[in-house]
């Protein structure tokens, strides 16, 4: 049973940092994408980043420059360093990877911008 464990959102001001990070455990196969969608109230789910295996990345294109994806292979660990924060940035943030043909997600944790 593949688990997810998110940590690392909270409160912060407009234009601070947010590092979130997500362990995956419980596959005996390698986690193929691994990656982090949001959730922002009344509105649906959006892809924020993924990145492969192999070090590719994705990101939503209004995201590019603020946000950047990584992880550890070797840990099964994928990170999220968001900069540059904005209020419209408040959101669930969900965890989400792929493997074997499935994609698991984590419980969200909760991202909030505001002074």
């Amino acid at each position: 049973q593949v688990q997810l464990v998110e940590s690392g959102g909270g409160l912060v001001q407009p234009g601070g940092s947010l590092r979130l990070s997500c362990l995956a455990s419980g596959s005996i196969f390698s986690f193929n994408i691994m990656g982090w969608y949001r959730q922002a109230p009344g509105k649906q789910r959006e892809l924020v980043a993924e990145i492969t295996f192999g070090g590719g990345t994705n990101y939503a294109d209004s995201l590019k420059g603020r946000f950047t994806i990584s992880r550890d292979n070797a840990k099964n660990t994928v990170s999220l360093q968001m900069n540059s924060l904005k209020p419209e940035d408040a959101a669930v943030y969900y965890c989400n990877v792929e493997t074997m043909g499935n994609r698991y997600w984590g419980q969200g944790t909760q991202v909030t911008v505001s002074s």
